[in-house]
């Protein structure tokens, strides 16, 4: 997985930040991602929710709301309204760029603002909301007796999650004037609710009443023990599980990356995209990812095949170690291997049989910790050498290729 920076136009023409959190090889589909009330895209539930997604094979893109994050222009005079058009305007982006999004996501307030702006983005098959409250006016709880005080002032200043905000009248009418039950009820789009019961900033009460006011397809999931902003990583990444298994069910996902059942005893290497380098590596239900470096063509997502060679060289020397270490009992606290590789001159290795051309060389630097004597140090640096890869890499290899049909 890798991210993008983007930037576009909002409905002010203020430029707003966004990134885009693609998938190893080509996405399955995209989605939009709206982050909280004052919140921003890179807060760690969006983040987490967005990157799990990513992995899955789903692109995508999370932005900063007019005058939030890295976006510019004045928040002041943004309001529910503006949340929704720059939500139809990043939707445009990644039409013209990518794909239109099949899948919107709104967290809390920007939950509210994907299901008001879901009509204006046709291609949406699904739809899911986090902790989004039923009318976009319950926000106005946040601002506790300010309320008063910007009605009759036309603005006043507001704490909110320890950052000072001005908020004017025009914020107030905007967001009092706009009620759901509408594109609710004539959604024609699958919808999620997920919500937590010990939400306390938009109560679980909240989630009833957008359930009730859709139609179906409808699905409702409690995030239990989770809070509104889903702070603990286990609650995002249980939130982005859900997501993508439930999404799954209305959007495309001809594409999302397939299981590699490899037989046992077997490492199977696959192209994840023919336009790149990158390889998904199977091996025992274990999934890898190989690549070369942007330079090479690649984009550099996991390890090369030489950077795997070393892993291995490297992984097998500790485990030897240890091994040793455990049977004698001798008081070793922690192994560190440190593997290069390079290809030198035959002529400028005095322990190689080869004579002419150029031989390839791993420098192993191992780190031993722990009260050991030289004796003992010196008997485990002999035993790197009887690790079985060190002995593959160094011994006679005999490789079979065969052709297999489609």
């Amino acid at each position: 997985m890798h991210t993008e920076r983007l930037e576009f136009n909002g409905h002010d023409g203020s430029v707003l930040a966004a990134r885009l959190d693609l998938p190893v090889g080509k996405p399955a589909a995209f989605a939009l991602l709206a982050h909280c009330f004052t919140c921003s895209k890179d807060i760690p539930a969006a983040r987490r929710i967005a990157q799990r997604l990513a992995s899955l094979g789903i692109a995508v893109l999370r932005f900063d709301f007019t005058g939030l994050g890295h976006s510019k222009g004045e928040f002041a005079n943004t309001g529910f309204s503006s949340n929704v058009q720059d939500l139809i305007l990043a939707a445009d982006v990644l039409r013209q760029r990518y794909r239109a999004p099949q899948l919107i996501i709104g967290h809390s307030l920007g939950g509210a603002a994907v299901l008001a702006a879901s009509p204006h983005i046709p291609e949406t098959k699904a739809v899911v909301t986090i902790g989004a409250p039923a009318e976009p006016e319950h926000v106005l709880h946040n601002f506790g007796h300010h309320v008063g005080a910007i009605c009759s002032e036309g603005q006043a200043e507001v704490t909110l999650g320890g950052r000072d905000f001005t908020i004017k009248r025009q914020f107030i009418d905007d967001i009092s004037a706009v009620s759901l039950s509408e594109s609710v009820g004539h959604l024609k789009k699958a919808l999620l609710v997920l919500h937590a019961p010990l939400d306390e900033t938009v109560v679980i009460e909240n989630a009833a009443e957008l359930f009730q006011m859709a139609k179906h397809p409808k699905s409702f999931i409690t995030l239990d023990n989770a809070d509104h902003l889903l702070s603990r990583a286990e609650d995002a990444e249980y939130a982005a599980e859900l997501i993508s298994t439930w999404a799954q069910r209305y959007i495309d996902v001809s594409l999302l990356p397939k299981q590699m059942d490899a037989p046992e005893g077997i490492t199977r290497v696959s192209e994840a995209d023919p336009d790149s380098f990158t390889q998904d590596i199977s091996a025992a239900g274990h999934h890898l990812i190989a690549d070369e470096p942007a330079g090479y063509g690649g984009h550099y997502l996991g390890p090369t095949p030489y950077q795997l060679v070393a892993a291995g060289l490297g992984a097998c020397t500790s485990m030897t170690i240890r091994m040793y270490a455990r049977r004698k009992q001798i008081a070793l606290e922690h192994v560190q291997v440190d593997v290069s590789h390079d290809k030198i001159h035959a002529q400028d290795c005095s322990t190689c049989e080869q004579s002419i051309g150029k031989v390839d060389q791993f420098v192993r630097k191992i780190t031993l910790v722990g009260q050991l004597s030289d004796d003992e140090r010196q008997k485990l640096l002999e035993i790197a050498d009887k690790c079985p890869v060190h002995k593959t890499l160094e011994g006679k290899i005999n490789i079979v290729t065969a052709l297999v049909g489609d």
